[in-house]
């Protein structure tokens, strides 16, 4: 008997989305241009898990680096 190819011997995985793809939704968002085919597609075939990790990471360093210019311009009056 002949040998199935390796694709058709296992079900196809969803592949959970790239770096940089999860990058490009997240800095969308933020800046509020993100489109709703791409915010759809984030929404419903991936887990949130990615997005709600970058999302955080995101903020936390949105946060410091305000930090940072304020108490640089602070300093330097």
């Amino acid at each position: 008997m002949a040998e199935k190819p390796d694709n058709e011997r296992q079900p196809a995985k969803k592949k959970g989305p790239g770096v940089l793809k999860v990058m490009q939704s997240i800095l969308a968002g933020a800046l509020g241009v993100q489109s709703d085919k791409r915010r759809e597609e984030d929404f419903s075939s991936h887990s949130p898990w990615p997005y709600i990790i970058a999302g955080i990471l995101f903020t936390v360093g949105f946060v410091v680096a305000l930090i940072v210019v304020v108490k640089l311009v602070l300093s330097g009056q």
